[in-house]
Formats: structure tokens, C-alpha cells, sequence
């Protein structure tokens, strides 16, 4: 998919409001449309890649992916298998603390290529795009470490108590 058209049709509506105020108006919208440019390719990236996430949950076990290639947005649709029935597991609902509504932040993750592969391996097991099911590994390893320790188990018939009694 090409982004420059749509960045021009921008562009033009720029201009044809610009036209329509005096020179020093003018020569302001054109200094502002060459950095603005970088910023609306930006906007128009992050709206396709929630509507990506947004097609990929409604449409488990597939996934739509988006990617970059040459600096433009390509969409990688992976169907679901053929003769392939929904996932038959419980979902996993997300921890109480993740804010799946709120504001999403982006990080760089390096894996090896090994990890890399397994990865992607579960994810298509589970009828997920990477993402999502990074998100939910995250999630579960982040509630895991939160969770409270059980006490070590005794063997049967220990008979040791500590504590005060009155």
C-alpha cells in the first residue's frame, strides 16, 4: 500500500485553505507541509496497524500483520488453516492490570533467530499474531512474578508448628 497519496490529498486540501488566506498565510502552509509530511506518514502507520490488531482479533485464528517493506505499509493476511476449528482452549483473559483500552507503547525487542522461530511457532499454534501473543506471554509472566509463593510442601506426617498461642 502505497501512503503518498494519501499524504498528497493532505497536502492539497493544505493548500487549497492556504489559497485562501494572504501570502504570508501561504508561505507559512508550505513551510509546515514538508515536516508534516513525516508526521502524518507516522498517524496513517499506527491507524492501520490498529486496524491490523483490531481484524486479528476478530478473526482468531488467523491474523492480519502489518510490515514495513521499502518504507511503505504491507498487509500479510494469514487465514486460518484449512479444516483448522477454533481454538478449543479457555481464552486467557488478560490480568486485571492490563489497561487493553488505554494507550499501547512500543519497544525494540531482539530475540535470537532460534527463540525467534519458536515464537512464531506458538503464536500460529495459537491462532495469534506475534504480537498478541507476546502481549499475553508478557502478561502471564508479569502476574506469575506478582503472585504470592506458596509455602514449600511438608512431607506427610511433619508435625512442626511455629508461631504464639495464649
Amino acid at each position: 500500500m502505497e501512503l503518498r497519496r494519501f499524504v498528497d490529498e493532505i497536502n492539497r486540501h493544505l493548500g487549497t485553505i492556504a489559497a485562501t488566506g494572504d501570502e504570508q498565510a501561504q508561505a507559512t502552509v508550505q513551510r509546515v507541509i514538508a515536516p508534516l509530511e513525516t508526521a502524518l506518514r507516522l498517524v496513517l502507520l499506527e491507524a492501520l496497524s490498529a486496524a491490523a490488531a483490531e481484524i486479528t482479533g476478530e478473526m482468531a485464528p488467523g491474523s492480519v500483520e502489518l510490515r514495513l517493506r521499502a518504507g511503505e505499509p504491507e498487509f500479510v493476511v494469514n487465514p486460518p488453516q484449512a479444516g483448522s476449528s477454533p481454538v478449543t482452549e479457555a481464552p486467557v483473559a488478560p490480568s486485571p492490570g492490563l489497561d487493553t483500552e488505554g494507550g499501547m507503547a512500543r519497544i525494540n525487542l531482539r530475540l535470537p533467530e532460534t527463540l525467534k522461530t519458536r515464537v512464531e511457532d506458538a503464536a500460529e499454534r495459537e491462532g495469534l499474531s506475534i504480537n498478541a501473543w507476546l502481549v499475553r506471554a508478557a502478561a502471564a509472566a508479569a502476574d506469575r512474578s506478582t503472585a504470592p509463593t506458596p509455602h514449600p510442601h511438608r512431607p506427610a506426617g511433619s508435625q512442626r508448628y511455629t508461631g504464639w498461642a495464649q
